[in-house]
C-alpha cells in the first residue's frame, strides 16, 4: 500500500471520526431537554434543535455542525493536500448522516455539507448560504432551502473550473437528497414543517 494511499484512508477515517460527533444529542442532553430524537422529526440537526424552541442551542448545533466538516478538511489538507482533503470531506459527511456512535443513524448533512464547502471552496459556500436563505425567507421551509442550493452547487463548481470538487459535491448532494426524500414527500404533500414552528 503506498504513502499516497495511507494518507488518504487516513484522512477519510478522521474525516469520518469529526463527522459524527452529534452536537445537536449532546447540546440538547447537557441543557437537559428531552431526547431529541423524540421531537419533530427525530433528527439530530439544527433546524430539529430549534423545534425545542431553544434558538441559542440551535445556533450553537449549526455552528458545530459546520465547523467539524470544516475543522476535518483544513486539518487533512495541511497534512496531505488537496485530495486528502476531499477525502476528509467526504468522511466527515457521511460521519455526520452515519455515525457509528448512534447505530448509524444521524442528521441528513447540510451544516456539515456547507462546511465542507467552506473548508474547500469558501465561495461556493457563500452562495450556498446565501441561496438557502433567499429561498428560505420566501417559503419557511429549510429543507427546500437546502435542497435548492446544494442542486446548484455542483454546477457552480464546475462552471468555476473545480472539477474535482463538482464531482465530490454532486455525489454529497445526491447523498443528501436521499436523505431528505421524506422532506421531498411532504414538500409535495404540503404538510412539511417550516422553520421556527415547534412540533
Amino acid at each position: 500500500m503506498s504513502n499516497v494511499t495511507i494518507v488518504l484512508i487516513a484522512s477519510f477515517a478522521f474525516g469520518y471520526l469529526c463527522g459524527s460527533i452529534p452536537f445537536g444529542l449532546i447540546l440538547t442532553k447537557l441543557a437537559g431537554t428531552q431526547d431529541l430524537r423524540t421531537v419533530g422529526s427525530g433528527n439530530i440537526g439544527a433546524t430539529n434543535v430549534l423545534r425545542t424552541g431553544n434558538k441559542g442551542l440551535a445556533a450553537a448545533t449549526l455552528l458545530g455542525d459546520l465547523l467539524k466538516g470544516t475543522v476535518a478538511v483544513v486539518a487533512a489538507g495541511s497534512y496531505g493536500g488537496p485530495d486528502a482533503a476531499m477525502a476528509a470531506g467526504l468522511g466527515a459527511f457521511l460521519g455526520h448522516l452515519y455515525p457509528v456512535w448512534l447505530g448509524f443513524k444521524g442528521g441528513k448533512g447540510v451544516a456539515t455539507y456547507i462546511g465542507v464547502l467552506l473548508g474547500l471552496f469558501w465561495p461556493a459556500a457563500l452562495a450556498f448560504c446565501a441561496i438557502w436563505l433567499c429561498v428560505a425567507i420566501i417559503s419557511r421551509y429549510s429543507s427546500l432551502s437546502a435542497l435548492i442550493a446544494s442542486a446548484v452547487v455542483p454546477m457552480m463548481l464546475f462552471m468555476s473550473q473545480h472539477s474535482a470538487l463538482a464531482v465530490l459535491f454532486a455525489v454529497l448532494t445526491l447523498m443528501l437528497w436521499i436523505k431528505h426524500r421524506e422532506n421531498i414527500e411532504r414538500l409535495f404533500a404540503g404538510t412539511e414543517g417550516k422553520i421556527g414552528k415547534k412540533s
